[in-house]
């Protein structure tokens, strides 16, 4: 059975055997989740990056895929860097964003996880409404058949943190 728990605060400071990044396809780093991410876990994640897209991702990694490496200097085994969509008023991609949800959990799976902790996938520069991002992302996580034990949704701030939890049953 797994557990959804939500916790208010740094991703990057979390313990768990995996962190999902809201990576740009890149995978090179950014802003937001992902630059703190790549900061914070140091360069053995972006020498990784760097590998994956040399071998298989020449052109980034598609959007609603995902992709692990390692976890560098974070408190967890890996990192799975996952593309959210961006935000469109006149194109639903919704499908794509709870295939990051379902991806991630997938690779999890493949990698053995227990506990993962993501963040509030496309909420941040990519402009989800965070009501809307926290609905798909808790439909989804409910509705995949994964081993994860534990399913944690850190996020960043109280507005955050109140969209999932409006939406924990």
């Amino acid at each position: 059975m797994t557990t959804i728990t939500l916790v208010q605060g740094d991703i990057t400071r979390q313990t768990a055997d995996a962190i999902v990044n809201a990576a740009n396809s890149s995978l090179l780093g950014g802003g937001g989740v992902d630059g703190a991410i790549h900061r914070r876990g140091g360069p053995a994640i972006l020498e990784e990056c760097r590998a994956l897209r040399a071998a298989q991702y020449g052109k980034g990694l598609p959007t609603g895929q995902a992709v692990p490496t390692t976890a560098g200097a974070l408190d967890a085994h890996w990192v799975i860097h996952t593309v959210g969509p961006v935000f469109s008023q006149t194109e639903d991609r919704s499908a794509l964003l709870a295939s990051c949800y379902r991806e991630s959990l997938r690779v999890a799976d493949e990698l053995g996880a227990r506990t993962v902790a993501f963040p509030a996938i496309s909420t941040g520069v990519y402009r989800w409404p965070m009501e809307d991002a926290a609905r798909i992302a808790l439909e989804m996580v409910r509705a995949t058949n994964t081993q994860v034990e534990e399913i944690r949704f850190v996020l960043f701030d109280d507005r955050a943190y109140k969209a999932f939890a409006a939406h924990i049953d």
